[in-house]
């Protein structure tokens, strides 16, 4: 959904992501495209990843990139309510790809990546925010 590299989430994005669920019905909408993770909105208690990033890739040393951390990956556990289709809980695992290999990103690079999470969420109206077990959850105002 968008650009391969940088953190902006456009208007016209976010009327076709809304509009998706409105019209859609849908609980999880799954943006890919970018090479990094971004931004993350819940739309009427739906979930809403507005890029993904990779997970596994084959740009380690290729530069020029730098800044957006494309070595960065994320699993995605997201809770649905059965019965509402609302979202319920979103839980983060950050890894690092190395070698074509995913290892434990260091806590330097995780709270990169939460406070580079919040940033853009929290203007979506999501917080993104580390739990004691190093995963990182997201928060959100849940509408009835």
């Amino acid at each position: 959904m968008g650009a391969e590299r940088g953190y902006e989430i456009t208007e016209e994005q976010r009327w076709f992501a809304h509009e998706l669920i409105e019209r859609g019905g849908i609980s999880i909408l799954h943006g890919h495209s970018s090479h990094h993770a971004k931004a993350i909105e819940v739309y009427k208690n739906r979930l809403i990843l507005y890029g993904c990033g990779d997970f596994l890739n084959d740009y380690e040393g290729i530069s020029g990139h730098e800044e957006f951390r494309d070595d960065l990956a994320l699993m995605y556990f997201a809770d649905i309510d059965p019965t509402s289709a609302d979202l319920v809980e979103l839980e983060m695992v950050p890894l690092q790809i190395r070698r074509f290999q995913l290892i434990r990103a260091s806590h330097v690079d995780v709270s990169w990546l939460q406070q580079t999470l919040d940033r853009d969420s929290q203007r979506l109206g999501a917080r993104v925010s580390f739990r004691s077990d190093g995963r990182l959850t997201l928060s959100w105002a849940r509408t009835s």
